[in-house]
């Protein structure tokens, strides 16, 4: 099978993926997750004009000059409102959130006034609309504020609770089921014989899907032997994953059988070699309804395939409508040699810019199994097939993987 480029083996992946059905949640669960529906306002914000500081409701025509004093008739406090009317040479005591009385159209602060009584003296004039926050200012009953897509963050709940929403329908969590395969694995604290390595890979993988949205069953480490890798693919369906992601034992080695078992088991296979580096040996297919990727066994290959591929997949069957990461500007922090065949993707770090623009440099050696170069890295700096040479100081296109400077 030829290699596919990044971006064909993309849209196969994609491909026919539905979003996840929808649940309604209780509003203090909704943070981070995908919203199933547009969410309209269910009142008017705020409801009635309201003022916007402690101080007194007037007449505008009462206070155009200063100084006047005018006789107090009532207080306003939020949520309780006056129910008379301000008149010629009156004013009402208001507090912020009050509701403006009728026959008040400005306010004015208390630091301009002085208090004598039932009398206050307004020390300096305001205009009519003054320190009044008028009824929907905010927003209005009906208008759709959430759209159906939006990953919800603290503030689109903060908004969702003014807008009188106790629950909101969202997306499912897609269910990632992961396991690696490799006889010199061994977990974590564990005494390393000869050829033994730690497991690392999917820890990554599940703290990514994790950060996406999922929820993740951990199947471990499976030996080389078709028959463990069979029953593992089986718990990856039998617990209802929409996704399986293994790591190593794709490639077309003797001890590679992740590619052997999933064939046993009906795969359908839609590609195993992308035009990439590091990652070219990664597969893609369907189990029925379960999608499957196949990573490599080094662990900044199967990371940088996650990011690129198992990351789009989650957000798209989660519901999201933002599914690809976007490439953003940067400038070239080192020179680069031209590249061959293969979509380059290579780690580096990134630090402020002259020009408003971050600096990206590529970390000096690529090897794909240096996990240490991989944590440093802030992004990754996107090199096209057949890219001609780079200086440093020139445009590059990168992909972030931490959170902007």
């Amino acid at each position: 099978m030829a290699l596919l480029s990044v971006a064909d083996a993309l849209a196969r992946v994609l491909a026919d993926i539905e979003p996840s059905p929808g649940e309604s949640i209780p509003l203090s669960e909704a943070c981070g997750r995908v919203l199933a529906a547009d969410v309209a306002a269910r009142r008017t914000q705020p409801p009635a004009d309201v003022s916007a500081m402690d101080g007194y409701a007037v007449r505008a025509n009462d206070v155009a000059t200063a100084p006047a004093t005018l006789r107090l008739i009532g207080e306003v406090a939020a949520g309780h409102p006056f129910d008379g009317t301000v008149g010629a040479g009156e004013a009402a005591r208001i507090f912020t959130g009050g509701v403006i009385p009728a026959g008040a159209d400005t306010v004015v602060i208390q630091e301009h006034t002085r208090r004598e009584g039932d009398r206050v003296l307004i020390e300096k004039p305001s205009a009519a609309g003054r320190h009044i926050r008028r009824a929907g200012l905010d927003f209005h009953e009906g208008q759709v504020l959430l759209s159906r897509g939006r990953q919800l963050n603290d503030r689109d709940v903060m908004l969702a609770a003014a807008m009188n929403h106790p629950a909101l329908p969202v997306h499912t969590r897609p269910k990632v089921a992961v396991f690696a395969t490799g006889d010199e694995l061994k977990a974590p604290g564990s005494t390393l014989g000869p050829g033994e390595i730690v497991y690392s890979n999917g820890f990554a993988l599940m703290a990514l899907a994790r950060r996406e949205g999922a929820t993740v069953v951990d199947l471990g480490i499976v030996p080389d032997d078709v028959d463990a890798t069979i029953a593992a693919i089986r718990r990856a369906r039998e617990s209802g994953a929409d996704i399986l992601v293994t790591t190593g034992g794709a490639s077309v080695g003797e001890y590679d059988m992740v590619r052997r078992g999933l064939q046993a088991e009906g795969l359908d296979l839609s590609f195993w070699k992308v035009a990439l580096r590091p990652g070219r040996p990664m597969m893609h297919g369907r189990l029925g309804a379960m999608q499957v990727l196949g990573l490599p066994g080094n662990p900044v290959s199967a990371y940088v395939c996650a990011f690129l591929f198992l990351v789009p997949l989650v957000r798209r069957r989660a519901g999201r409508t933002d599914v690809v990461p976007f490439p953003e500007s940067a400038t070239l922090g080192a020179a680069l040699p031209a590249n061959d065949e293969r979509a380059d993707y290579l780690r580096a770090t990134l630090a402020p810019g002259e020009d408003g623009l971050p600096v990206a440099t590529p970390v000096r050696i690529q090897d794909s199994s240096m996990m240490a170069a991989l944590a440093k890295a802030d992004c990754l700096v996107i090199r096209e097939p057949f890219a001609a040479a780079a200086q440093a100081g020139s445009r590059c296109s990168i992909l972030r993987l931490t959170r902007p400077l």
